[in-house]
């Protein structure tokens, strides 16, 4: 398989995007790189001219190495325009999460200090929360706020002139990609050139991608996983890549089926979104041959390959180490097992979690990573150095991931070891919660955790203990005040009012013990309406080392 995967060393390319995507437009030339839903096919040679263009319009407006440009945009050809051409002008590009709003939007624009910053709808909402670092706004399409704008994408790529765009080298940043921590604020993650590339390696060799495939892309791109993972793929290997704007598990198949896809990714449980659907007769009338889905599970594992006729390949990852494992052809499938890890790139062992110390094989530990590969790895957390140390102490990176390494050498991942939430495909920090529900007028103090339920797919669902101070405000009230504030992803289902919450002798909640316990007689819950005497759901806590 991965003798037909294409490699820095058999097409004399160095591992960066932009060498990259000026190897692809030599060899691949006019053949389509990305098709995005509702536009016309956009090719490896048009990408390469118009980010040249880009590039040369960045630089009139200032942009130089280092500098970054925050982007909040809707999957589109003017997305990847604006990413490879910030590229060109060696500096950072930073997507921003759409469903992000107020103070949580603010707070991310402030920590990464754009120089510009690029949308689409959401320019205005931006426009007054913009820092004082930024000394430009650009339009990415005409129909919103291009009045307003100091600039749009099409009057930045009207020219190019070629000393004004640059090569990238490996140890380039060029991207910070926020990520949810587990006891604070999100945490801009810091991708240098060297471990985008790998990205798309890794899926590459992980699905057997090669320039015949076809890649259907549903998740948004400013996610490692749509961006560099799935996109990158088809980067490395010449593939013809199909985008749509979000994730629809009724249109999935038709979609899949239109585009003639023969791989996708399928990322938390939106394979199980997918497997709720009617059955029809046309459920395996299709060309798609594998399905990349993280985290798999038994209780429907082998149901979505028998009913769909597809392959499910598990893999590990982070946004800060990569594609660590995958599973190949041949492996039989089994829940939670994420393949061989690939030593080629990767060191990995299973520590104790407090004493540090390399455990036995099979017994269960803290997954640690380190590199073989310069600038293959995450750099750092942007700004947070006591993080960036604390996560790299003894020289290994620690997940805080429980796993385990079988007798033949396989990662099988167990549960996460920290506090964050994993829902609807987003790692949810908790703190980031609190700090929003604490802002309301009535609730004293709250603590936030994850629990879980049937029909989850082993996912989180989202439980918020309140203890009110003076006022009084209902459940209905707070979920209503909640969704002008946080994400879809992020607002709570499960909602319990406490006289106090417990905490350690050092003033530490004990998040531990609220999991455990789960959802009660006096938890009420938003989807249901309806008081767990009525309506009980089924929950278990979450393991923990």
């Amino acid at each position: 398989m991965e003798d037909t995967i294409a490699t820095p060393e058999a097409d004399g390319e160095r591992w960066t995007l932009v060498d990259a995507l000026r190897v692809r437009s030599q060899t691949e030339g006019t053949a389509p790189f990305v098709t995005f839903e509702g536009e016309k096919d956009l090719s490896f040679a048009q990408l390469n001219q118009l980010s040249d263009a880009c590039a040369t319009g960045l630089a009139r407006m200032g942009v130089g190495p280092g500098d970054r440009v925050a982007v909040m945009a809707e999957n589109s050809s003017s997305f990847l325009v604006l990413f490879w051409g910030v590229q060109k002008r060696r500096a950072v590009l930073v997507p921003i999460n759409t469903e992000l709003k107020g103070d949580l939007l603010g707070y991310q624009l402030q920590d990464c200090s754009p120089k510009l910053i690029a949308s689409d709808r959401y320019l205005a909402e931006l426009r007054n929360l913009k820092p004082a670092s930024v000394v430009g706004l650009v339009a990415m399409d005409m129909a919103n706020g291009s009045g307003t704008a100091d600039a749009t994408l099409d009057g930045l790529c009207v020219a190019t002139d070629a000393a004004q765009v640059l090569e990238s080298e490996p140890s380039d940043l060029c991207l910070i990609l926020y990520t949810s921590g587990t006891s604070g604020r999100a945490k801009g993650v810091l991708i240098p050139q060297a471990h985008a590339y790998l990205f798309g390696l890794q899926q590459a060799r992980a699905l057997g991608v090669s320039k015949e495939d076809r890649f259907f892309i549903s998740l948004p791109l400013f996610h490692v996983n749509a961006l560099l993972m799935s996109l990158g793929s088809c980067l490395v290997t010449g593939a013809h890549a199909f985008v749509c704007p979000r994730f629809s598990a009724s249109r999935w198949l038709d979609q899949i089926t239109a585009c003639g896809a023969t791989i996708t990714n399928c990322l938390g449980i939106m394979a199980e979104f997918v497997l709720r659907q009617p059955e029809r007769a046309g459920d395996r009338a299709h060309s798609l041959r594998a399905v990349m889905a993280v985290p798999v599970h038994a209780s429907w594992a082998e149901i979505f390959e028998t009913r769909f006729g597809v392959r499910l390949v598990q893999v590990y990852g982070m946004t800060e180490c990569n594609i660590v494992s995958y599973s190949v052809p041949g492996d039989s499938l089994e829940p939670g097992c994420v393949g061989a890890l690939c030593d080629e790139y990767f060191e990995v062992r299973i520590v104790d979690p407090e004493k540090d110390t390399a455990v036995a094989i099979g017994s269960i530990g803290e997954i640690a990573i380190r590199p073989k590969v310069p600038f293959a790895f995450m750099q750092g957390y942007l700004g947070r150095p006591d993080v960036t140390v604390g996560s790299w102490r003894n020289l290994w990176f620690h997940t805080g991931d429980g796993g385990r390494l079988d007798e033949r050498g396989r990662l099988h991942f167990i549960d996460r070891i920290g506090d964050f939430i994993r829902r609807r495909g987003e790692n949810i920090s908790p703190f980031e919660i609190e700090h929003i529900l604490s802002s309301h007028p009535v609730i004293e103090e709250c603590a936030v955790v994850g629990v879980r339920i049937d029909g989850a797919g082993g996912e989180d669902e989202i439980l918020v203990h309140v203890v009110r101070g003076e006022g009084s405000v209902s459940h209905v009230e707070l979920l209503e005040w909640s969704k002008a504030r946080l994400p879809r992803y992020a607002i709570p289902r499960f909602w319990e009012f406490v006289e106090v919450i417990e905490k350690t002798p050092t003033g530490k909640v004990k998040k531990q013990a609220l999991r455990t316990l789960g959802v009660t007689a006096k938890t009420w819950d938003r989807e249901m309406e309806l008081t767990h005497e009525k309506n009980p759901p089924l929950t278990h806590p979450v393991t923990t080392l």
